[in-house]
């Protein structure tokens, strides 16, 4: 029996990037907004907000290269899977898609992706949502601890956490989910569960979601570094949307991110880490006042 389709009336899309084939789906007309999840999810993590937004842009969702149907690269140390070469893939699936200038939402490890975009090629972003990150994954709160030391954990060297996780990676997905999410429970993930597991659980893919992490602590980290050290900021403008669980009120994140964007705003979501998830309504409204 197969899986419902979770967003009817979305074509879906492979284009050739160096990665492999990268895969999306898109819906709607209008100006071109793209949409990237996060760790642990695919494109459906968009499922609850992407219909709605599609009734007034042109909606592109895709799976970051390592995750879901899109290609895993064979990577050491991270190298294939830093956001600089992730975001080479967003370029090549907007402009086979007709979009050179687009807006951009990214959740987790989709906004380190689309900050990296933004920050390389700021003629591209005309508009930027950032969901639930912190601009050089520093750990502001102790409900971040837990995604903290997960990182951490998948960014050892290999293959010890790929053994691991490889043994229950159908549980280390879903303690993943539980301990981002408010409720502690997988509710705000039940329709698409089957998904993730089954996008989750490969050698190929385990070992691509720990060279995620390898980049984020080693050659991402180091990039971002050099653009603090030169000053470099976002110029477009810019969304700032996190977890009020996660984050404490002093600093607020948006503090935070005012050194590393010239025209900024946000808020805090009553939610755990999966915003667009937990809190689509919230989210949705937030996104269509920002991108109007």
């Amino acid at each position: 029996m197969s899986s419902p389709d979770l967003l009817p009336g979305f074509a879906s899309h492979w284009v050739d990037a160096e990665a492999g084939r990268i895969f999306s789906r898109s819906a709607g007309s209008g100006e071109p907004l793209l949409l990237l999840h996060g760790f642990g999810e695919t494109h459906l993590a968009w499922r609850r907000i992407a219909p709605r937004l599609a009734q007034r842009f042109r909606v592109v969702l895709m799976d970051l290269r390592g995750y879901g149907w899109s290609a895993a690269p064979a990577s050491e140390n991270g190298a294939a899977y830093t956001k600089r070469a992730m975001a080479s893939d967003v370029v090549k699936v907007m402009e086979k898609l007709g979009a050179i200038e687009f807006a951009l939402v990214g959740h987790d490890r989709g906004a380190r992706v689309g900050l990296r975009l933004a920050l390389d090629h700021p003629g591209r972003v005309k508009k930027l949502a950032l969901l639930d990150i912190a601009p050089l994954e520093e750990a502001l709160g102790e409900g971040n601890l837990a995604r903290v030391g997960r990182a951490r954990f998948m960014s050892f060297e290999a293959p010890r956490p790929e053994t691991l996780i490889g043994q229950d990676a159908k549980t280390f997905l879903f303690d993943a989910l539980k301990s981002g999410a408010k409720s502690g429970r997988l509710d705000p993930f039940a329709d698409a569960l089957d998904a993730y597991a089954q996008a989750f659980d490969e050698p190929l893919r385990i070992h691509a979601f720990c060279e995620d992490f390898r980049a984020g602590e080693g050659l991402d980290k180091e990039a971002l570094l050099a653009d603090k050290a030169a000053g470099k900021k976002l110029i477009m403008p810019t969304l700032i949307l996190w977890s009020a669980i996660h984050f404490p009120e002093n600093p607020s994140l948006l503090e935070v991110w005012r050194d590393w964007a010239e025209n900024v705003s946000g808020e805090p979501v009553d939610c755990g880490h999966y915003l667009a998830e937990e809190a689509p309504e919230a989210v949705l409204a937030a996104l269509e006042a920002f991108l109007a």
